[in-house]
């Protein structure tokens, strides 16, 4: 491997991310074992997800299989992307913003699995209608103690569903506009002045993300005691860590090459290095969850507890919670 060097002073660090010929002439020994590997990883993990498809396909009936196949996706597909941009580093953009597309889709399928395993909305509707629901979760509200509860409602519901797939189709439009300008030579990260489009367009997909996740977590957070039995909590911490991995950890090495701390090393530009270890940082990650998801979805739970058994245990415990109060 050649010297790494100042980003800002030498002029091949300025240069464009080499071919995918390129990349493979360079490959040492243990750069070519390591792609290798990163490779049979990628790999691994789509066999592991195709697998899994057809065990899910074979035991789960409509629409909560379909649902489960796209979540249970999103580390897989991740992981294939990540591959191909590692091999193909002018096809990062590409490869990136195809994935984030398909993550902005399993948000709102994260939401549709919840209100399936309730047996759809109307169900879920019929269940929960008139009960109080807090919105005070994260990420945008963690803090506001003070919000009121809503009850939940058909309307609610509606807005909550609305508000989880504003991001899968906003996100996908921005995205192929994105691409658009940048065969034009009009989107590029790097450019951080105020007549930039990427200094416009990634701050709002931001604030759509963030928006996007509210409906989940409210969802999640106030149903969750009645699904434990399906496992619903470790499948949401699996959900939440892909998306702190592809989204955080990724922008944060984005910054960090941008800034000049990752140093270029040519043929790999500070940005295009930096994007490499991106790469296959993701590729080793998802792999690690695509094992998990495996362990979670290629199994068979019980069914969740209807609301006579909840209006039983209500009163169960009501008697006891007077006393108590008596007493005192």
């Amino acid at each position: 491997m050649e010297e790494t060097l100042n980003a800002t002073t030498h002029p091949a660090c300025l240069q464009e991310p080499p071919l995918a010929i390129e990349v493979i002439q360079l490959l040492d020994m243990f750069g070519f074992c390591l792609y290798s590997i990163l490779t049979f990883m990628a790999a691994v993990s789509l066999l592991l997800y195709l697998e899994l498809c057809v065990y899910i396909y074979k035991n789960l009936s409509y629409p909560k299989k379909t649902t489960i196949i796209w979540i249970s996706g999103a580390a897989p597909v991740i992981s294939t992307m990540a591959c191909f941009g590692m091999w193909i580093p002018r096809a990062v953009m590409i490869t990136d913003m195809t994935a984030n597309c398909y993550f902005a889709v399993v948000v709102y399928k994260v939401l549709m699995l919840i209100v399936q395993e309730f047996g759809g909305c109307s169900d879920f509707v019929g269940r929960f209608s008139g009960k109080k629901f807090k919105i005070s979760t994260g990420p945008c509200c963690c803090c506001c103690l003070c919000l009121p509860h809503v009850p939940m409602s058909r309307r609610m519901l509606f807005v909550l569903k609305l508000g989880a797939l504003q991001y899968a189709i906003l996100k996908t439009v921005l995205s192929v506009v994105s691409i658009v300008l940048w065969t034009n030579g009009n989107f590029d990260l790097s450019d951080l002045e105020i007549t930039g489009t990427a200094i416009w367009i990634n701050p709002f997909v931001g604030v759509l993300t963030i928006v996007s996740l509210w409906p989940v977590a409210i969802v999640f957070m106030n149903t969750k005691h009645l699904l434990r039995t399906l496992s619903i909590v470790p499948k949401y911490a699996m959900y939440q860590l892909v998306l702190v991995l592809s989204q955080l950890q990724t922008s944060i090495i984005n910054i960090l090459a941008l800034d000049g701390t990752i140093a270029c090393s040519p043929p790999f530009s500070s940005q295009a290095r930096g994007s490499m270890l991106s790469q296959q940082i993701m590729i080793m990650e998802m792999f690690i969850i695509t094992l998990f998801n495996r362990y979670l979805y290629h199994r068979k739970y019980d069914p969740i507890p209807n609301e006579a058994h909840d209006n039983d245990q209500n009163s169960k415990v009501s008697p006891q919670a007077a006393l108590v109060e008596h007493d005192v």
